[in-house]
C-alpha cells in the first residue's frame, strides 16, 4: 500500500516523532524517495514523495 506526500521530510520526521516502526530506511530512487512502515496490522505502506 502507498502514502503519498508532497513532503517526504516532514512527514517522515512527523511519523518518527508519533513512533511509527519504519521497516525500511529512506531511500531516494529515479522515481522519488521513499520508506517502508509498519501499521498496528502489520501492513506494510510505503511512504512515498514522488520525484517531479
Amino acid at each position: 500500500m502507498f502514502l503519498s506526500t508532497d513532503d517526504f521530510a516532514r512527514d517522515h520526521a512527523a511519523f518518527l516523532a508519533k513512533g511509527v516502526r519504519f521497516v525500511r530506511e529512506p531511500a531516494t530512487h529515479d522515481y522519488g524517495t521513499v520508506a517502508v512502515f509498519a501499521d498496528l496490522y502489520g501492513n506494510l505502506w510505503d511512504l512515498i514523495e514522488f520525484a517531479r
